[in-house]
């Protein structure tokens, strides 16, 4: 028997790091782009969507899978996060139906390599996952140029006897 399918929102953010910094961004790399600081590559798309994913589950969240706290994360790309995202939520007994990424910036210019993006991504996750990209119109910390935010939303279904 299968439960209703659940949705899980997310959003991530992080300030661009130093110029030497390589940009990774939807699985990919971006050069000649300046990358963000954090903890791992700091790849705001895979980022949300993993913790859309943990949010549509009730599988805790990105910070409580892949917490700070744990060295091994240091530098861990955005698409093994969400490849292990996938697979946490799937031992949790659901499926995934999709996960929809919204980068938010002013750049780089995501358009050119949207479908290279979420073919990356869709192979990570082992479902389709869309990216879309808007600026702020110079509005506020991604307007300034300070970094880059995502929003994410995931579809996932409790299959077998999972929690419904």
């Amino acid at each position: 028997m299968t439960g209703l399918p659940r949705t899980g929102i997310a959003v991530d953010v992080h300030a661009f790091g130093p110029e030497d910094t390589p940009l990774w961004l939807a699985g990919l790399e971006w050069p000649g782009e300046t990358g963000l600081a954090g903890h791992s590559d700091g790849d705001v798309v895979a980022h949300a969507a993993a913790d859309a994913l943990f949010s549509a589950s009730g599988t805790g969240d990105l910070g409580s899978n892949f917490g700070v706290d744990r060295p091994g994360m240091r530098g861990v790309s955005g698409t093994r996060i969400l490849a292990e995202a996938a697979r946490i939520v799937r031992a949790a007994g659901f499926e995934i139906g999709n996960v929809a990424v919204q980068l938010i910036g002013e750049r780089p210019r995501f358009a050119p390599r949207r479908s290279e993006a979420e073919a990356v991504l869709t192979e990570a996750a082992g479902a389709p996952v869309t990216v879309s990209a808007t600026t702020s119109d110079h509005l506020g910390f991604p307007g300034r140029g300070e970094g880059l935010a995502a929003v994410a939303t995931a579809l996932v279904v409790p299959v077998g006897d999972s929690r419904a």
